[in-house]
C-alpha cells in the first residue's frame, strides 16, 4: 500500500509545492540523452514530474506508480497527455521494449520487501529491450542520513496559493537494522487540519545492490555520485545484455 504521503487526496495536491527543487532530475534526463534512450519506463513516477519533463523533450514515456493520488495530480499537469500512466507497480508494466527504466528519488528504498524488490527488478529486466539500462538511486547507509530526520532539522513552512500556508517536518520513529521507519506530518493553516504518513525505507549496501542486480540477470556497467547529494548516494546504472 502507498504511504499517505503520496495516496491522500490533500497531501499529494501539495507534494510538488513542498518540494520545489527537483534539480535532481537533470541528471537523469542526461542520462537518458547519454544512452541514446528514446522510450523511457518511470518506475515510482509519483506525480509525474520527471514523466512529464521526458516527455516534453520528445521522449516517449510511461509512468507507473502504485498512489493514485499521486497519479492523479500527475495527469493534471501540462503535457501530461503525453505520458502514458499506469496505477500499479513495476510487475503490471506489459512488455515495451524500453530503452531506459529509471526508479528516481527513494522510490527504490521505499520498495521494503526482499521479494517485492526481486520482483520489481525482475519486471523491469522484462520490459528493457536487449541492450536497455536501469538506473536508480539509492542513500548510502554509512552516512547515516535518517540521524537528521527531526522535526527542527526537517521544518518548512510554504505558502500555496489556492491552498494557504502549509507545513510539513519528518521525525525519526525507529532504526531496526537496515529499515528505517519516520514519519511525516503536514498541517494546513487554513482549517487546522493535520495528517500524518509512515514511512519505511531500506538502506541497502552497495554490495548488496550490486549481487541483486546480478541476479536478476543485470551487468552493472557504473555506479556513480549523486550530483545533488555528494557523497551521499549510489548511482546505479546497470544494463540487460
Amino acid at each position: 500500500m502507498p504511504d499517505a504521503i503520496f495516496d491522500h487526496p490533500r497531501l499529494a495536491a501539495v507534494y510538488d509545492p513542498l518540494d520545489p527543487d527537483r534539480s535532481d532530475l537533470d541528471a537523469y534526463a542526461a542520462i537518458a540523452v547519454e544512452l541514446g534512450a528514446r522510450r523511457v519506463l518511470d518506475v515510482g513516477c509519483g506525480t509525474g514530474t520527471f514523466a512529464v519533463l521526458l516527455a516534453a523533450r520528445g521522449f516517449e514515456v510511461t509512468g507507473v506508480d502504485p498512489a493514485a493520488a499521486s497519479l492523479d495530480v500527475a495527469r493534471a499537469k501540462p503535457g501530461a497527455e503525453r505520458v502514458r500512466w499506469i496505477h500499479g507497480v513495476a510487475t503490471d508494466v506489459p512488455p515495451q521494449a524500453a530503452d531506459l527504466a529509471t526508479i528516481t528519488g527513494n522510490a527504490a528504498q521505499a520498495i521494503v520487501e526482499p521479494q517485492d524488490w526481486r520482483a520489481t527488478l525482475g519486471a523491469v529486466h522484462a520490459a528493457l529491450r536487449p541492450g536497455g539500462h536501469l538506473v536508480f538511486e539509492t542513500r548510502d547507509p554509512a552516512r547515516r542520513a535518517w540521524l537528521g530526520w527531526t522535526e527542527q532539522e526537517t521544518r518548512q513552512v510554504a505558502e500555496i496559493p489556492g491552498v494557504g500556508r502549509v507545513t510539513q517536518w519528518h521525525d525519526l520513529l525507529d532504526v531496526s537494522g537496515p529499515l528505517v521507519t519516520f514519519r511525516t506530518t503536514v498541517v494546513f493553516a487554513a482549517d487546522g487540519q493535520r495528517l500524518t504518513s509512515h514511512s519505511t525505507l531500506r538502506f541497502r549496501e552497495r554490495a548488496e545492490v550490486e549481487a541483486d542486480l546480478a541476479a536478476a540477470g543485470y551487468v552493472l556497467r557504473e555506479v556513480r555520485d549523486a550530483p545533488d547529494r555528494p557523497g551521499k548516494e549510489f548511482v546505479f546504472l546497470a544494463g540487460r545484455p
